[in-house]
């Protein structure tokens, strides 16, 4: 009787030769990480071109870019957000797009409330103790509604009149140069990334 030492469970593998993890991080089958992208690409340009690669062609982009200033500047305070909700759900018009122009709008907002009113007066050729912005945010605060109303009723009447008068050009200033820049940057896509 022969004794044969008995086979092992678990026979041996060979092992792997031991690879410097440092050197297959450093492959030069691994691509090069991207350059670190500014701003402006991370923020106003992808995001633009991410909706024109999802069907919104560049005259739908625009128009939404140019209802949106329209509306953006609209002379009272607290409606231009839901002005331009209205208006992007009536004219099925990025809601997104038209919300970041409004916030982007805001300084010039406060800005054209004095430009249209003056304008307004002098359209309407009114005389009488001029508008102040300050002096209406403080009755904003000190007035019974009613009474801020009647105080300031005129000045909105002004500015409504002013910038229902501006509408159009509004609209047409920043639809053209939009649409230009947005058809501009649709030619930066890959050809079967474009919309139709």
């Amino acid at each position: 009787m022969s004794t044969a030492a008995p086979e092992p469970l678990f026979p041996e593998t060979p092992r792997q030769p031991h690879l410097d993890e440092a050197a297959i991080r450093k492959s030069p089958a691994d691509p090069v990480p991207p350059p670190r992208r500014g701003f402006w690409q991370r923020r106003v340009r992808d995001p633009l071109i991410g909706l024109l690669t999802h069907g919104a062609s560049p005259e739908k982009l625009a128009t939404g870019i140019a209802w949106s200033v329209v509306c953006s500047l609209f002379p009272f305070f607290g409606f231009t957000t839901g002005l331009n909700a209205g208006v992007a759900f009536w004219r099925k018009l990025n809601q997104p797009l038209m919300q970041a122009v409004n916030y982007a709008l805001s300084p010039l907002h406060l800005i054209m409330i004095l430009v249209y009113v003056r304008a307004g007066e002098w359209i309407w050729r009114a005389q009488g103790e001029p508008f102040l912005v300050i002096e209406m945010l403080r009755s904003f605060k000190e007035l019974t509604l009613g009474a801020f109303l009647h105080k300031f009723a005129w000045a909105g009447v002004h500015a409504l009149t002013a910038w229902s008068l501006s509408a159009p050009l509004l609209f047409a200033l920043a639809y053209y140069p939009a649409r230009a820049g947005l058809r501009r940057l649709g030619h930066l896509l890959p050809a079967d990334r474009q919309s139709p």
